[in-house]
């Protein structure tokens, strides 16, 4: 007898199996091709539906990729090559301003660290490669919501319920995130106190690349006056937002 296959599992199958198809295939030979009974495969199918990541060709039977999972390959996609192109600059700025640096990009409403370079004996930060933040606590975050349009924040943001916090500090509504934004879109960069993690600080500017939702930070033990560090952080945007657009 084989073994129940996880949801999520047989989701990530299903997705794997279809990418590697010319065409949409029928939920039989998905279903044979994942290990999955053809019952569990297309209730797994219309979850998966639900959501984009696959589309049902009624006519033809058949299932196909959906927009969600190319936005993932998208994302990917932008992300391997910005890593690529920010890690040097990144060295380069963490040994100009000795604190640790790093590059995240937007998802949803949280931050994905792409990039970290930690500088030496600094202590370890929350903000490791792959880590996912809520954005509206990070400066890293704060610096890509500020120059979104503003439906779009709306759509991150309707309404009161995303706004956790990990230390009781940041905002706790759409009117006072929106009140964050403005103060960072007027002078150009982003902070947090202690909003992440107490007794540290982040400052974070923008990369302003077509194409991509992207800042670039630093955090240090707080105390050190974030305006010192403005200059060196627009330097190493500007330059990784110029080579981005090169490499598109």
């Amino acid at each position: 007898m084989s073994r129940p296959v996880p949801a999520a599992t047989g989701a990530l199958r299903v997705l794997k199996f279809l990418s590697a198809q010319a065409e949409p295939v029928s939920a039989t030979r998905i279903a044979a091709a994942v290990g999955l009974p053809r019952s569990s495969a297309y209730h797994l199918l219309t979850a998966m539906e639900d959501e984009d990541f696959v589309v049902h060709y009624v006519d033809d039977r058949a299932w196909g990729i959906g927009v969600a999972a190319w936005e993932v390959g998208h994302g990917f996609a932008r992300q391997e090559p910005l890593a690529r192109i920010a890690r040097v600059p990144l060295a380069r700025l963490v040994d100009s301003v000795g604190e640790s640096a790093h590059l995240t990009m937007l998802h949803g409403s949280d931050v994905l660290y792409v990039v970290e370079e930690r500088a030496p004996g600094r202590p370890r930060l929350v903000t490791e490669v792959g880590v996912r933040l809520p954005a509206h606590l990070t400066a890293s975050g704060r610096a890509i919501l500020a120059w979104l349009r503003p439906e779009q924040l709306r759509a991150l943001y309707p309404s009161r319920e995303p706004f956790v916090t990990r230390t009781g500090l940041g905002p706790r509504s759409p009117t006072e995130l929106r009140r964050v934004l403005t103060e960072t879109r007027r002078r150009g960069y982003a902070t947090e106190e202690g909003e992440v993690t107490l007794g540290f600080s982040s400052i974070a500017v923008p990369i302003l690349a077509a194409g991509i939702d992207a800042s670039v930070a630093v955090t240090w033990e707080s105390g050190t006056r974030p305006e010192l560090l403005v200059e060196h952080l627009h330097r190493t945007a500007t330059l990784i937002a110029r080579r981005f657009r090169r490499g598109a």
